[in-house]
């Protein structure tokens, strides 16, 4: 059985524009490349995408917008000696789709559960980094560790989490500092 890293993208892994469909506006966050290049390569973890796009549903992007903006993640990933090894996305909305349709929506644990027949993953010995507080509630639904980075709506989700006493395993200012937990973490540090 194989350790993951679930990661949510628009706002954790990258600068969230709102509904990302142009490539060119991909910007990978400081430390992403070199800490993922490390839980990787020196932990052996597998680095999984889950997203919510929503964008899709609403017509503001499309599914090959979505595949195109995953492989330009890749590609910037490349310069660190890493890449993302799946990314899983929901393109539903409750707004726009069935209730079916919208089963694969964070914060259901469907794409990780999804991933884990794929991969062969121990959700135990795994994580998963967001930046939103259906990334936390996803985590918990699917068991195995949260982590909230307070980039993207990192902030606002804090404060919400708090408020509910529904705080993740670990809250990092920045992703090397999620980086380095999961190392201490796994390390037993």
């Amino acid at each position: 059985m194989r350790k993951a890293l679930f990661l949510d993208r628009d706002g954790t892994l990258n600068q969230d524009p709102g509904y990302l469909g142009n490539p060119d506006q991909v910007i990978l966050f400081p430390t992403v490349g070199e800490s993922l290049s490390i839980l990787k390569n020196e932990y052996d973890f597998t680095l999984i995408v889950v997203s919510n796009q929503s964008g899709v549903a609403r017509g503001l992007i499309s599914k090959e917008d979505v595949d195109k903006v995953n492989r330009r993640i890749n590609e910037l990933l490349e310069n660190y000696n890493v890449k993302i090894d799946a990314f899983y996305y929901c393109t539903a909305h409750p707004d726009f789709n069935s209730k079916e349709e919208c089963e694969c929506r964070k914060p259901s644990p469907k794409m990780i559960f999804d991933a884990v027949k794929d991969f062969e993953i121990d959700l135990g010995s795994s994580y998963l980094i967001g930046d939103a507080k259906t990334d936390i509630q996803t985590a918990k639904n699917a068991g195995c560790k949260s982590i909230l980075i307070k980039t993207g709506y990192g902030k606002e989700s804090f404060n919400a989490l708090l408020s509910e006493n529904n705080l993740p395993n670990f809250v990092a200012e920045n992703f090397k500092e999620a980086c380095d937990y999961i190392i201490n973490d796994i390390s037993g540090v």
